[in-house]
């Protein structure tokens, strides 16, 4: 997939995912006329799709860490693009077998959270992000450190 399919791909994704939580609608019909209308490639539109279907069958543990990591912004009280940029962000982070580097998953968001959000939404989603990658290194090193001390064996 050419290095703008992913980005084609993700700006996709999110407007699905915003209407779907605005409207109320399931993504999935919603997802059908995004592709159609966007004429992304085969490769691009099932990224596209893998993203969304993603993000659907994880959002209640997307939106536990999200909330977990903003405390003071109640999901329904978010802006409702942070919120669903951050649920987008945080699948591929998180859940996505098809990993993209960290810090180019976190700058995409943050690029469309400039983009489509509010001023000071790209500083949010970045430090939402920022907090749930460095939990996740955290608790990546422990499982590492755990491993390495079992393998080890007894002293």
């Amino acid at each position: 997939m050419p290095p703008g399919s992913r980005r084609r791909s993700r700006i996709v994704a999110f407007q699905v995912l915003y209407e779907a939580d605005q409207s109320g609608h399931d993504p999935r019909g919603i997802l059908e006329r995004q592709l159609t209308e966007s004429r992304l490639s085969e490769d691009a539109a099932a990224f596209t799709r893998g993203l969304v279907e993603g993000v659907a069958a994880h959002r209640e543990q997307l939106d536990e860490r999200i909330a977990a990591q903003a405390p003071a912004f109640p999901l329904d009280s978010m802006a409702p693009i942070d919120r669903n940029l951050l649920r987008l962000a945080l699948f591929e982070i998180c859940f996505d077998n098809r990993p993209a580097p960290l810090p180019v998953v976190i700058n995409e968001a943050v690029e469309l959270a400039k983009g489509y959000g509010s001023e000071s939404s790209g500083r949010f989603v970045h430090g939402v992000l920022g907090a749930i990658a460095a939990a996740e290194a955290t608790k990546h090193e422990a499982a590492t450190n755990e491993h390495d001390r079992r393998s080890a064996g007894p002293d």
